[in-house]
């Protein structure tokens, strides 16, 4: 052992280390609790962008059996009538899925709109032998709430198709933003009082040939508090949006039913 008093971080005694071995172990200190933190975190942001895949492609596959069946539906009742307004009803799933996807579609509008559209092919359909202008099919499908020509479908589809929806979207956004947040968190940058926190515990025994000396735990965690001290701060509003994340897998579950 030699005395090397200019020694930055572990005590000014004999010592097996020089100032640079100190360096590169302080180095190492900070690589080592990056990697520790990343490690850490990985089993949450690999949870999060697993579930949203999983939803995801449960959700779309729904839709896209709900449309499959629907259509086939519709072309062994209506034949080549139905497949000459298709559009109507295909142009309706398609906004379906904008609006999933996070696209900017008014629910409540585009579903009056698909119903007024159908009305207007339908008016025509019925009636054949007159030519109908635009404007008058636009005043015809102005009094669709009145002349109810659907019946209660049309209300009892918004309700359910609304909150089906809205509960869908919300809950894979939610999985979104869990999942960046995760991300971000696990990039930890240690501030220098962090990384010389870490050396003094981790490696300053080595500098006094003491390699077999492990930190308390109270002194570790002391530690670790300061140096997650930002991340420590979003433990409630995390803890909240856990709480939140299950209150909508049940309600959307539900929707779903």
């Amino acid at each position: 052992k030699k005395c090397w008093e200019h020694l930055r971080i572990c005590p000014q005694e004999y010592t097996c280390c020089t100032s640079e071995m100190e360096d590169k172990l302080s180095q190492q200190s900070k690589l080592e609790f990056e990697n520790l933190v990343e490690e850490t975190s990985h089993f949450v942001r690999t949870t999060f962008v697993s579930r949203h895949k999983k939803f995801d492609e449960f959700f779309r596959e729904l839709l896209e059996n709900a449309e499959r069946s629907l259509n086939d539906m519709f072309v062994r009742t209506y034949g080549t009538l139905y497949m000459q307004n298709s559009e109507v009803f295909q142009d309706l799933f398609t906004e379906l899925k904008r609006y999933y996807t996070g696209g900017n579609v008014n629910l409540e509008e585009m579903l009056n709109d698909f119903w007024a559209r159908l009305l207007e092919r339908m008016f025509q359909l019925i009636n054949p032998q007159y030519h109908f202008t635009e404007d008058y099919l636009e005043c015809v499908s102005k009094y669709t709430d009145q002349l109810k020509p659907f019946g209660d479908v049309p209300r009892k589809l918004k309700v359910q198709v609304t909150r089906a929806f809205i509960a869908a979207r919300t809950f894979v956004q939610g999985l979104t933003v869990g999942r960046e947040v995760a991300n971000r968190v696990s990039k930890v940058s240690p501030t220098p009082g962090c990384i010389r926190a870490l050396m003094k515990m981790l490696y300053c025994p080595y500098c006094r040939g003491l390699p077999t000396v492990k930190p308390c735990n109270n002194y570790c965690l002391n530690v670790m508090k300061g140096c997650l001290a930002n991340q420590a701060d979003l433990d409630t509003e995390w803890n909240l949006f856990i709480g939140k994340k299950r209150g909508s897998i049940k309600q959307t579950v539900k929707m779903l039913e």
